[in-house]
């Protein structure tokens, strides 16, 4: 995936995130962003950090904050951006 599909990722994410939630996730998600758009992370730091976002993402669908279909999605980019 080029970098603009990962960009894009992040921008589905917030989408798929119910309304009154955003706020609060957005916080956790730039925390994501940034590590993963870090050019100098070595590929096991990213694949720690992919992971640790697909399990937010994850928690996100189980308290019903993120639908399944959007987190199906979410995670399958996830892995092939990342992982």
């Amino acid at each position: 995936m080029n970098t603009n599909q990962k960009l894009r990722t992040f921008d589905l994410i917030r989408e798929a995130v119910l309304p009154e939630f955003r706020d609060r996730v957005a916080e956790y998600l730039c925390l994501y962003e940034e590590a993963l758009h870090d050019d100098t992370a070595h590929s096991d730091d990213l694949r720690t950090m992919a992971n640790q976002l697909r399990g937010y993402l994850r928690g996100l669908n189980t308290t019903r904050v993120l639908g399944m279909a959007d987190w199906e999605e979410l995670d399958r980019r996830i892995a092939e951006s990342w992982l």
